[in-house]
């Protein structure tokens, strides 16, 4: 299993992903943002939390144009998976992968904390491993995590089972409560909670772990 994670200027997120991945059974590289083909053979690339180009214009806006992404969405159109996460989820918005923005959050403040989370998901290769409505503690840290989307794309994400994650106490404003949204294949996830720094002791908590255990046994499975 081989994964490449994605380095922007400001990326500050990529390290503590490549472990949580390598920690799982990944082969890992770090791919430099203005490189244009991704590494041979690889399985799942990894857009990482941070503030990519100081967040300017609008966060991850000036990520997804560069060269490396156009390789990334081929990446995804193709059936490849993508995991982005805080930073890395603005990223695929920007780009189409996913619908909807992150807007700033409600109250206009940074939130860094540890936050309840329900998961909604449980049939993609990243949360099969969790229950139904099960309830996890991911940490978030954003300033731009207000989900947005207009009322026909959220009702087609409910409907098709493509919201994973929803908070159980809204943090940020985000429309219904979203937290992470998922592909239309289920092989491209997006989530503002980090499970990077919920997937060894040392860090506090470990329900972060299953995301990363789960994508590498479906793999393995495979």
């Amino acid at each position: 299993m081989k994964a490449a994670v994605i380095v922007f200027p400001g990326s500050n997120c990529d390290r503590d992903l490549a472990v949580a991945l390598r920690q799982a059974g990944f082969d890992v590289e770090m791919v430099w943002h203005k490189n244009r083909d991704l590494p041979g053979g690889i399985d799942l690339v990894g857009l990482p939390g941070g503030f990519s180009f100081g967040d300017y214009l609008r966060c991850g806006a000036i990520a997804a144009r560069s060269p490396i992404v156009d390789a990334v969405v081929a990446h995804g159109n193709r059936g490849g998976h993508v995991l982005g996460i805080c930073n890395g989820f603005q990223i695929l918005t920007e780009t189409g992968l996913l619908p909807g923005a992150l807007m700033r959050n409600r109250q206009l403040k940074y939130i860094c904390r540890t936050v309840p989370l329900v998961v909604r998901n449980t049939s993609s290769d990243f949360t099969s491993g969790f229950h139904d409505g099960q309830a996890i503690e991911i940490p978030i840290a954003h300033h731009d995590g207000n989900y947005f989307a207009e009322p026909e794309t959220l009702d087609r994400l409910h409907g098709e089972g493509r919201v994973a994650f929803t908070y159980a106490a809204n943090p940020n404003g985000s429309q219904t409560d979203i937290a992470g949204v998922l592909s239309a294949n289920g092989r491209i996830l997006g989530m503002m909670p980090h499970p990077e720094r919920a997937a060894d002791p040392a860090l506090g908590g470990m329900d972060g772990r299953a995301l990363f255990d789960t994508l590498a046994g479906s793999f393995a499975a495979a």
